[in-house]
């Protein structure tokens, strides 16, 4: 899978350090947080981290950020990983986790109070925050900031020891409370947190905050290449003092824009409260911007990477339109997807003259994109089913679909003529009736006359039938933690973001259809099987339609 990169700042950063002797080699690392799913801004730094290693035949680590154990779980860390492995992305033997640094962290930590650089603090986290300041006011040192070198060591070893209770105390480095940087005026590096961890069990009361652990993870790894988003070129000075003060092996950190999408939050936290409310079913919820819900929705990670690289690398914060990423969804199935004819809204279509108890077996191409997918046979008998919307007794101004009296091809089979209609008590159509030309078969007419349309269809007495969800936008405002006065991102959603449509008839070369097999339903769109499917009963789930917006959208933005 080789997908061409666009030249970008990270890149030639690189390329630069390596022509300088900076570095001789390149080790990147992807270092989420396990306390939930990945989303697709996640995906645009797994691809950049990956692929650049690959690029400069290079290493990418994984490591687990897992400083905080109130909201780390192992089911995260499974969801990560099965994530990065369906983007192709392989980080071999190098599966490491910020617990496995803590006795090497702590370590540091009491170097840096024998060198005087770090304190034990008394203050409460509201006090902590009280004293801070202000971005135009500097910040009021702690009263305990100048407490003995020896004295910080028996606090800091008595709180490793658990004498002291969640909250009392805090480790912090000594640094410039009147910094114009925030993160430098005295960050807390520990806080005392008497809770199990996943990993270390219960060996640790003292957890390392993210500041501290961050930098020094990627030291002891060897990491050459820092790769972060934006909101932590603030915090490199602080990143940069740590390494500085203890000289270890000092990363260059490179941060470039996260992937910002109209009609999504990238928040975990707000995602983890649309599942806590029960707003989605789940994280992998096919509305979801997780990984994991894409994957479910139908996404493949060939469009995902795709889409990664056509929008790049930058230092500016923008938005990308999400049409621009269903354009290569759409362009990515277009080339793999089977046809198949798939009726959601049906209609029985009574053909008069077909005689009775003839079943044919028709030719239909599986892929007009792909000549070795081959071809295949679909039953076509006396009564099928068409869409509901594609047929009109009174006919709009320029509709070129069936209606009484008029012609229309099949796709695969015969042009057919609406006689008549039959309505129920309510003046319901409930059944359409036809004829049909036998010089037709194939779908042309030996006479050469021509019809406006083709239609897609199911022998009635094949059918299989199957549930079908169709998903839209999540939220109805493009940003959509945009709110006014007295309201919250809840009020944006989208009350139509889940239409589910029972009943519809499928072709029945469907019936062998596998969770996480992806179909272009003809005339309708591209659908992807459901876990919820059984053997009683298909669940498909839309991808994404036919139409592809982007270009009109495209259009838009440079007009």
């Amino acid at each position: 899978m080789t997908i061409e990169h666009k030249k970008d700042f990270v890149r030639e950063t690189i390329k630069k350090d390596l022509k300088e002797g900076k570095f001789n080699y390149v080790n990147t690392r992807f270092p989420p947080e396990p306390n939930g799913y990945l989303h697709i801004g996640h995906a645009k730094a797994i691809c950049l981290n990956f692929e650049i290693a690959k690029e400069f035949n290079g290493k990418c680590n994984l490591r687990f950020d897992d400083t905080n154990p109130t909201k780390e779980e192992q089911k995260y860390i499974d969801a990560i990983k099965e994530d990065i492995k369906w983007l192709g992305f392989d980080w071999e033997d190098r599966e490491y986790y910020a617990s496995n640094y803590f006795d090497k962290l702590y370590e540091y930590a009491e170097l840096l109070i024998k060198k005087g650089k770090a304190y034990v603090c008394d203050l409460s986290p509201e006090q902590i925050k009280q004293y801070r300041g202000t971005l135009t006011e500097p910040g009021v040192p702690s009263p305990y900031r100048d407490r003995t070198i020896e004295e910080n060591l028996k606090l800091f070893r008595e709180m490793k020891q658990g004498l002291y209770s969640d909250g009392s105390k805090v480790l912090r480095a000594k640094i410039d409370m009147s910094s114009p940087n925030l993160n430098l005026r005295d960050p807390v590096m520990y806080r005392i947190l008497k809770k199990s961890h996943p990993r270390t069990g219960n060996k640790w009361c003292i957890y390392p905050t993210y500041d501290w652990a961050h930098g020094q993870s990627d030291s002891i790894e060897g990491i050459t290449h820092s790769i972060c988003t934006l909101e932590f070129e603030d915090h490199r000075p602080l990143y940069d003092w740590f390494i500085e003060q203890l000289g270890i092996h000092h990363p260059r950190q490179i941060e470039f824009a996260r992937l910002n999408l109209t009609y999504t939050v990238m928040s975990k936290r707000i995602l983890l409260e649309l599942v806590k409310r029960k707003i989605v079913k789940d994280w992998d919820d096919p509305r979801m911007p997780t990984i994991s819900g894409m994957r479910r929705r139908g996404y493949t990670p060939q469009a995902i990477r795709n889409f990664a690289s056509a929008i790049g690398v930058s230092k500016a914060d923008n938005t990308v339109e999400f049409e621009y990423l269903e354009h290569f969804v759409r362009e990515d199935l277009n080339k793999k997807a089977p046809r198949v004819m798939a009726v959601l809204n049906p209609i029985k279509v009574i053909i008069d003259n077909y005689p009775e108890g003839i079943v044919e077996e028709l030719e239909a191409v599986n892929n007009p994109e792909d000549s070795s997918a081959g071809k295949r046979k679909v039953p076509f008998s006396k009564v099928i089913y068409i869409e509901n919307d594609d047929f009109m007794e009174k006919p709009m101004p320029k509709f070129y679909r069936l209606t009484v009296g008029s012609e229309v091809r099949l796709r695969y089979a015969y042009f057919i003529k609406c006689e008549s209609v039959v309505k129920d008590k309510n003046g319901n159509i409930v059944e359409i009736h036809c004829t049909y030309d036998p010089q037709t078969k194939g779908g042309d007419a030996p006479d050469r006359r021509k019809v406006k349309s083709t239609l897609h269809w199911v022998s009635a007495k094949h059918a299989i039938e199957a549930e079908v969800r169709l998903f839209d936008k999540l939220f109805l405002t493009e940003n959509p933690l945009k709110t006014g006065e007295g309201k919250n991102f809840l009020d944006n959603l989208n009350p139509d973001s889940l239409k589910i449509i029972y009943n519809c008839k499928l072709e029945p070369s469907l019936a062998n259809a596998k969770p996480f097999d992806i179909f272009q339903f003809e005339r309708v769109g591209y659908f992807c099987v459901d876990k919820d499917s059984t053997s009683e009963k298909l669940v498909f789930n839309r991808t994404v339609t036919l139409k592809d917006d982007w270009q009109k959208i495209k259009s838009k933005l440079i007009n």
